[in-house]
């Protein structure tokens, strides 16, 4: 693996990370992915693989496995090299020829793009012993199946886009659902809030949770009023908690590069301030950053393209437009068949 020197090496193999593996690809760069997690799609894989999302240019909405589906067959068109369950720790360099070091080898590339989202990540808990211990007895702080809560009765926490998100979405799976948060404000986007409170699901607001209580799995939850004290107990099959997520750059952290809080610093060229390291996606910082999934997928394509000329000077940055270069290379392998 040392001797094999590949031209872009992806770090994290989330939804910006493939879309970065296909524009490589498609700009003829030899690629290769490099991911800690066990499966492809990063967190929407990990978090909320049966969660519509809905604002993915192209689709009215659509569920994040879907999505990964999609852009794994899309990047996958041209070969890159994955290595899974594998974990980039040292970054090094040897005149023009960048190694990365991981926990199963070291990995030799003309480039590195950065697309590690928020870094490793956690579901944050309760930090409550008497609260945590419910934790896989019916505390769940992620979602991986829809089905999992099929005719259960459900109370959900938070004020976030994952709490509004998972509790619309559960609606018809679940047989009943009360949502609790600690506020009357919610983080979540407007369209989902409005979504909510014309939803079936019941909402309590200035609620939060004081135990959970039941014979082995859970079976109730006492909410109390914030601003009364006044308990309720609720009935319930499972207690959803979307409290966040604990983040970290872990090792990247020390590789030199400018860092804003947790997130690596770029330049309009998706340039970290290491020369022929980039960084595309949640990881970036740089004036009017979005954290989306729709910005993830541009800053992929601007990142590959001006890796292409630090690569290769003599490359244009501008791929020119997919249609006419997919038209043109249909034709030369006619003729060549």
């Amino acid at each position: 693996m040392a001797d094999d020197l590949f031209d872009v090496t992806i770090v994290g193999a989330g939804p910006t990370g493939l879309f970065a593996a296909y524009y490589a690809g498609f700009r003829g760069l030899r690629t290769k992915l490099i991911d800690s997690q066990p499966d492809l799609g990063g967190q929407v894989t990990a978090l909320y693989p049966d969660k519509f999302i809905y604002d993915v240019a192209g689709f009215p909405k659509i569920l994040g496995k879907d999505l990964v589906t999609n852009l794994v067959e899309q990047a996958m068109q041209y070969k890159p090299a994955v290595h899974l369950n594998e974990n980039v720790q040292t970054f090094s360099r040897a005149e023009d020829v960048l190694e990365l070091g991981t926990d199963l080898g070291t990995h030799r590339t003309k480039v590195v793009l950065i697309t590690a989202g928020i870094g490793a990540f956690t579901p944050k808990t309760f930090k409550r012993p008497e609260l945590d211990k419910w934790m896989g007895r019916g505390l769940h702080f992620a979602v991986r199946s829809k089905e999992d809560f099929r005719g259960k009765r459900l109370l959900v926490i938070g004020g976030g886009d994952s709490a509004l998100d998972w509790a619309l979405g559960l609606v018809g799976y679940a047989s009943e659902i009360t949502l609790i948060h600690r506020r009357d404000q919610f983080r979540a986007h407007e369209d989902s809030v409005k979504k909510l409170f014309s939803s079936p699901i019941t909402v309590k607001v200035f609620y939060e949770l004081r135990t959970i209580r039941g014979d082995g799995q859970v079976g109730e939850a006492v909410i109390f009023s914030n601003k009364t004290q006044a308990e309720e107990v609720l009935p319930v099959d499972a207690v959803l908690a979307f409290l966040g997520l604990v983040s970290n750059l872990g090792p990247i952290r020390e590789w030199g590069m400018e860092i804003d809080d947790d997130s690596i610093v770029v330049n309009t060229k998706m340039e970290t301030t290491l020369a022929g390291l980039y960084a595309a996606g949640d990881i970036t910082a740089y004036p009017g950053k979005l954290k989306l999934i729709a910005t993830g997928f541009g800053e992929a394509a601007t990142a590959v393209n001006n890796a292409m000329t630090y690569i290769n000077p003599k490359a244009s940055a501008f791929p020119g437009h997919s249609s006419s270069i997919m038209e043109q290379k249909e034709k030369a392998g006619a003729k060549t068949s």
